[in-house]
């Protein structure tokens, strides 16, 4: 019911960004075309250009570019996309398989490339230097988080605040970007700007720390994705990192050793361990503090339907279950 209640506020604007985003998939190679439809139109939220429309909105804007603007968000996401499933070789997102497993690594890379430049065409069309300066180095950062993602896979030495710097560039930077150039655009002031900026930001991370979460207690039908995912690719999540920090000197050599080699040969007893340990409910409680930072941030801007949706949202953020 909350996520129907931000949908509305928007949702004239939304169904437009959808027909924009199926029309600006086109092209003369029938290939980049289908692979492109398959992934954009496999279910997912659409957070990220929500997070345009809605920011925008709150601080007064009437005309139509954010429509633009947003699908741009949802382009420069759905190419990290199709870039992660081939680093990660993953074969199931949003419970579908990934396009690498359907069509092989090389079409799905080159058609996030694709993505990417159909993505900056839209953005110079925009014809704002300080929207395509974000966006630009958005891009930058999420590129730099994911090589540091695979710099610790398989480390079970990461802390909490390398853990913390690649959940901010690979996934909370495109928020931000998202929630800061819709108020650009707007023309807000510069405290709303500062505020929806630092919104999207918190928002971002409390979201993937919940996603983290979600890897151990999840539901793999809700999830679309399989329980046990991170752990599988030896990637130190912050469950793991607390799980390890407050269990016997045997349970931490048993994660680290999960960690050092990949796969799911421990997986019941590593989920048992980050159970007892008290890891979910410490990531969760950083989730939380993470949505109440994002709620702060929402306090500074107009009391309006869409500021009363960017806080929905956040409640939502950390009360999902997939």
């Amino acid at each position: 019911m909350t996520a129907q209640r931000i949908h509305d506020t928007v949702a004239d604007d939304f169904a437009r960004v959808n027909d924009l985003i199926i029309k600006r998939l086109s092209s003369d190679v029938p290939l980049v075309e289908k692979i492109a439809q398959y992934i954009i139109e496999s279910g997912g939220k659409r957070l990220r250009p929500l997070l345009v429309l809605l920011s925008s909105r709150a601080v007064g804007y009437d005309r139509d570019e954010h429509l633009k603007l947003a699908a741009v968000i949802e382009f420069l996401h759905t190419a990290t996309l199709l870039h992660d499933d081939v680093v990660d070789t993953s074969d199931m997102r949003r419970g579908r398989s990934t396009a690498n497993a359907r069509w092989g690594n090389a079409p799905s890379v080159l058609v996030g490339d694709f993505l990417y430049a159909r993505a900056f065409e839209m953005m110079v069309e925009l014809k704002s230097l300080p929207i395509m300066e974000i966006l630009s180095h958005a891009t930058a950062v999420i590129a730099e988080g994911e090589v540091l993602q695979l710099m610790n896979v398989k480390n079970p030495d990461v802390n909490e605040d390398k853990y913390m710097e690649v959940i901010h560039n690979k996934t909370a930077m495109l928020f931000e970007a998202a929630s800061h150039t819709g108020a650009l655009l707007a023309g807000a002031n510069e405290q709303q700007e500062k505020s929806l900026r630092d919104y999207g930001k918190h928002l971002g991370l409390a979201f993937q720390l919940v996603d983290d979460a979600l890897d151990y207690t999840g539901n793999a039908d809700a999830m679309g994705k399989n329980v046990g995912d991170d752990l599988a690719e030896g990637k130190p999540t912050l469950p793991l990192i607390q799980a390890m920090a407050n269990s016997s000197e045997e349970d931490r050599q048993l994660i680290r050793n999960a960690i050092r080699k990949g796969g799911l040969d421990d997986l019941p007893r590593i989920l048992e361990i980050v159970k007892e340990s008290g890891a979910l409910e410490y990531t969760m409680a950083k989730a939380r503090e993470q949505a109440q930072l994002a709620l702060k941030c929402a306090e500074k801007l107009p009391d309006t339907p869409h500021t009363q949706a960017l806080n929905l949202l956040t409640e939502l953020a950390v009360e999902r279950v997939s």
